[in-house]
């Protein structure tokens, strides 16, 4: 049918440009959480690519189901604005004939939102958290960028180094400021390089430099002059950490795992493709809109119902991962509200006519009050 297909093509258009927008405000928004952290050491700024583009798969999922949900209702709304609407119920046609050629054009959404939810943002979660505790576990040598100082991972020595020796372990011009119950220490040296010792540890080894202990001015401050001093900046053997968050385990591993914590993360994942079925849905008989009025206020309550919907998923999750609520009581009573709200507006707009819709039943109590003042003031 042609309505349809041109229908489809408006709806993919208006999620093209809608997707792009919220697509670019998401990279931005990563992008400057990303290099903050890179900036102050937290990540390796090698991997702030990687980093950003796992943290946007994360928000993929939201972006399609807002995306959808804005292209529907925006497509709704500008034919009841252009008043294409009359013309289709003039015809005698049904607002349920609606429903059709937007799943047609919803529905591939909606499978691309579960596979999101349920393989692509679990694998970006944990390859996420496996790069940042990689660079976590690195020596504290190698996070030093020169010219900047950085705080080791036992946070009581802070290093300084005015350059680095190509890609070795070598560092110039080296400053290490150390507190420990002897007090504070501060090393400086023309050279370092980083040593293995037989166990695994890792010692750092500076060449031609100079150590002052203590308070300057006091008698215990001493100072000394070196051609090489070793200090371990690592301890041996270090390992990364087995345990993972739920919400970068595999969906078929936390099918099997029973704890709260993999059931509230099993309902998140489930909620996402439900609830982007679901709004693309609603927007069919929210998008009305008054041809003389403007269309801005059905924008403004979709993004009030996408944001109190996601809200309740939260809460729900909350719920289940506290053991306030079981997973099999908890992940669909609010879809299934949800969808009992999209039948209650359509037929609302259905039966819009209807001599016992509630808008005709106060229209005729309204009549018959006007009427009842009039007579009684003659």
């Amino acid at each position: 049918m042609i309505f349809q297909r041109a229908l489809r093509r408006e709806m993919a258009s208006t999620a093209g440009a809608s997707f792009t927008v919220l697509f670019s405000i998401c990279v931005t928004w990563t992008l400057i959480a990303v290099l903050g952290k890179a900036a102050g050491g937290k990540v390796a700024s090698s991997d702030v690519i990687a980093l950003i583009v796992f943290a946007t798969l994360n928000y993929l999922p939201t972006i399609l189901i807002l995306t959808s949900f804005i292209s529907v209702l925006m497509v709704v709304t500008r034919s009841y604005r252009d008043s294409e609407m009359v013309v289709w119920f003039a015809s005698g046609m049904s607002l349920t004939r609606w429903i059709y050629p937007v799943l047609t054009f919803g529905l591939p959404l909606v499978l691309i939102t579960g596979m999101l939810s349920f393989v692509a943002t679990p694998w970006a979660k944990q390859k996420s958290s496996e790069y940042v505790e990689r660079f976590e576990k690195r020596e504290d040598l190698q996070k030093i960028s020169p010219g900047q100082f950085k705080e080791s991972a036992s946070a009581n020595r802070i290093f300084f180094v005015e350059g680095v020796a190509g890609k070795t372990a070598v560092v110039q011009n080296v400053f290490v400021n150390t507190v420990d119950e002897k007090g504070t220490a501060v090393i400086v040296a023309r050279e370092g390089i980083v040593n293995t010792g037989p166990k695994g540890e890792r010692y750092l080894v500076l060449k031609n430099g100079r150590r002052y202990q203590g308070t300057p001015g006091q008698s215990d401050f001493q100072t000394m002059e070196f051609e090489s001093y070793s200090m371990r900046v690592t301890s041996p053997n270090q390992e990364l950490d087995t345990g993972r968050d739920t919400d970068a385990i595999p969906t078929m591993q936390l099918l099997g795992d029973e704890s709260n914590g993999a059931r509230a993360e099993l309902l998140w994942r489930v909620a996402s493709p439900l609830t982007c079925l679901i709004l693309i849905l609603l927007a069919i008989p929210l998008g009305f809109v008054n041809p003389r009025a403007g269309s801005s206020a059905n924008l403004i309550i979709a993004l009030l119902i996408f944001f109190s919907y996601n809200n309740f998923v939260k809460l729900l999750e909350a719920s289940v991962r506290q053991g306030k609520t079981v997973f099999t009581l908890a992940w669909w009573p609010l879809h299934l509200v949800a969808l009992l709200v999209v039948i209650g507006l359509f037929a609302w707009r259905l039966y819009l006519n209807h001599p016992y819709h509630p808008l005709a039943l106060m229209q005729s109590f309204k009549r018959s009050r006007n009427a009842g003042k009039k007579a009684v003031s003659q």
